[in-house]
């Protein structure tokens, strides 16, 4: 799978996995030179506390558009160490 942003891979990896319709990618497949910190913080009643990343590609920024749960609840264990995409980021095979 891949995650791409303004013609630009920024995530690739064999296995994701599938939570609620999105792909979370291991922390360790996606291409650190396009994120950086974000202030933006949001709460998931069952997957807990998530914390969001700019991509930025080409000096172009995509406001929050990576999220992560360092610290999940039991139930979604599965997403520790693993990064989400929304905002215009799409998903290919």
């Amino acid at each position: 799978m891949k995650a791409i942003w303004n013609n630009t891979v920024i995530a690739e990896s064999d296995h994701t996995e599938i939570v609620e319709g999105n792909h979370y990618f291991p922390r360790d497949s996606i291409k650190a030179e396009y994120f950086q910190s974000s202030d933006m913080e949001s709460v998931c009643p069952w997957k807990g506390s998530a914390t969001y990343e700019d991509v930025v590609v080409d000096g172009e920024v995509n406001k929050d558009a990576a999220w992560h749960y360092d610290d999940p609840k039991p139930r979604a264990e599965n997403i520790r160490e693993h990064v989400a995409f929304w905002r215009g980021v799409t998903i290919e095979e």
